[in-house]
């Protein structure tokens, strides 16, 4: 048996402390979640950009402009994404829960083809039924402030940003339903 001296032994005790805290803070997106953090209050209320796209099966374009009445969430993804793979499924139970409250989730795929998105769709545990929409050359994503993926805001109902935040959320928290209840009930 060997003889460790003080300084060693301290010196892996704070090593194997500084592993734990790693693990710990890291536990929760290893888990498969998206942080459980509200989107933050955007208090100028800058009119949104225009947003004009097919959605993945070339049925419809979607037009910001013609959901004014609404409260609309804009979530900027990729299928090449992690945050944004684990989020969808919050975001589908989050569009089931207010869809028919005035609620419309638009899933803006940044830079990737329809049928890219097709095969990442229909591969989902969770089948999404909120309209997934293509900005194949990006230029939608370019004209709002997005700065990485995700990105999401939320447009109040007369179509100004209220909310935003870059990286994953968890979009059925609590903190998350509550300000989507709030711009539901607001005139």
């Amino acid at each position: 048996m060997r003889a460790v001296s003080k300084g060693r032994v301290t010196r892996r005790a704070a090593l194997l402390a500084g592993v734990v805290a790693i693990g710990a803070a890291f536990a929760g997106q290893a888990s498969g979640r998206a942080p459980d953090k509200p989107l933050q209050a955007v208090e100028s209320l800058p009119k949104a950009p225009a947003l004009m796209l097919p959605d993945e099966e070339g049925k419809r374009t979607w037009r910001l402009s013609e959901l004014r009445g609404k409260v609309v969430l804009v979530n900027f993804w990729a299928t090449w994404c992690p945050p944004c793979r684990k989020e969808l499924p919050s975001m589908e139970r989050l569009w089931r829960q207010f869809k028919d409250a005035g609620l419309v989730v638009l899933g803006v795929n940044v830079g990737e083809t329809g049928d890219e998105v097709f095969a990442f769709s229909n591969g989902l545990e969770t089948p999404l039924t909120f309209p997934l929409l293509l900005d194949e050359d990006s230029r939608v994503a370019q004209s709002w402030p997005v700065t990485g993926l995700p990105t999401t805001y939320l447009v109040d109902k007369q179509g100004r940003i209220a909310f935003g935040a870059i990286g994953g959320r968890e979009f059925d928290s609590p903190a998350i339903v509550q300000q989507v209840r709030e711009l539901l009930a607001a005139p």
